[in-house]
């Protein structure tokens, strides 16, 4: 089984480790995982080229990721920070460990030496081990694009670099909407269009609808290729009970006047969603009638938990007819 899933950072990695979990007792392997990566939320810091949602799958598919954050390295100590506290470089709100560091070093140093991001990525992913896993991870776009949020605040209405709104400030300042810097000029990265029109299956898993996997989505050719493929489409949502389960969901879907539901959320991917995991309690909403919906437990408290939640996926979509 081929499976393609567009992730953005800690809970699409989350699911990811899960649903590499449950392939390892499913039938009919080995299974391979192509992992389309938002790359939005790039940003350059210190001189240095940072993509945090690639960094997170990274580090959680490859066994090294903070446990506790979510992103970031493990055992991670901040001197290098200090040190450009102490000489007072800015900003200081996005906090790099040493290790991680590394990472955005040897990163902006091949993107210096002219290599594409999707090079560098499947060279970062070798040092991972995610290749040995069956794991394929590219980014959305070679192009470099950024997610600006335009926002009204004392200084007037500006647009601020997605992470500075989502980190520094904690979504606290509505946004009036978002717009993607360099996206006018951007192409699917080798191998990601082909990667859903070949899928034997395409999942969701529960990221940002609007600032992972809507970015995802606002790459040329991506939305016509889910509209295509042959292969079912099955999404995870991002919310139980009416909220977000962690981050800032909630905000970001009130700058498009979505509502916060898991019906909400499926209307973003109607045009290409086949099949719908939602939380029990979430059950008796009024979906689509077109769109098959299962209730199952969406909580990902550990490993196994998120398994059964890419079990429950995989199984929703072995039960939907190829689409075509």
């Amino acid at each position: 089984m081929h499976i393609t899933a567009l992730a953005g950072g800690v809970g699409g990695a989350r699911f990811l480790r899960g649903l590499l979990h449950h392939l390892q007792t499913r039938p009919g392997g080995p299974h391979q995982v192509t992992v389309i990566a938002n790359t939005g939320d790039d940003i350059t810091l210190f001189g240095l080229r940072v993509c945090p949602d690639v960094d997170t799958l990274l580090y959680t598919l490859g066994g090294g990721v903070h446990e506790g954050q979510g992103w970031g390295r493990a055992d991670e100590t901040h001197s290098v920070q200090g040190e450009l506290a102490a000489y007072g470089a800015s900003p200081q709100w996005f906090g790099l460990g040493d290790r991680d560091f590394g990472t955005h070093i040897v990163r902006s140093q091949w993107l210096g030496q002219g290599h594409t991001l999707s090079e560098v990525v499947g060279r970062l992913a070798t040092r991972w081990g995610l290749p040995e896993q069956g794991v394929r991870l590219l980014p959305m776009t070679d192009t470099p694009v950024e997610t600006h949020v335009v926002i009204d605040d004392e200084d007037g209405q500006r647009a601020v670099h997605f992470q500075e709104w989502w980190v520094r400030m904690q979504a606290s300042v509505p946004a009036q909407r978002f717009v993607v810097a360099g996206m006018d000029r951007a192409a699917p990265a080798p191998g990601v269009l082909d990667a859903i029109r070949q899928a034997d299956v395409v999942l969701l898993p529960p990221s940002n609808p609007v600032v992972s996997i809507g970015i995802i989505l606002s790459v040329p050719g991506v939305r016509d290729a889910l509209r295509g493929t042959a292969a079912p489409v099955v999404g995870v949502s991002p919310l139980v009970g009416g909220a977000p389960v962690r981050g800032h969901a909630d905000a970001c879907l009130a700058a498009l006047d979505v509502p916060v539901t898991p019906v909400g959320v499926a209307g973003l991917y109607a045009d290409f969603l086949s099949g719908w995991l939602v939380d029990e309690g979430d059950a008796s909403a009024r979906y689509d009638a077109r769109l098959q919906v299962r209730a199952v437990p969406l909580l990902m408290t550990s490993v196994e938990t998120a398994g059964a939640m890419a079990g429950a996926a995989l199984d929703l979509a072995a039960e939907l007819p190829r689409r075509g």
